[in-house]
């Protein structure tokens, strides 16, 4: 479970960076960015619950 974690953390991470990216280079972020985000970070904290209950 703590791999899952790590690389679901790590994909959140390389995916905003690039969303970094577009910004600055001025570019508007696509829509489906926050909906990419938002099921991301939703994975993550379910799983991070799933982690705790079951320690």
């Amino acid at each position: 479970m703590l791999y899952f974690l790590i690389v679901m953390a790590l994909l959140l991470f390389g995916y905003a960076g690039y969303l970094m990216s577009l910004a600055r280079r001025g570019q508007k972020m696509p829509s489906t960015a926050y909906v990419v985000l938002g099921v991301l970070n939703a994975v993550i904290l379910v799983a991070v619950l799933v982690w705790a209950v079951n320690r």
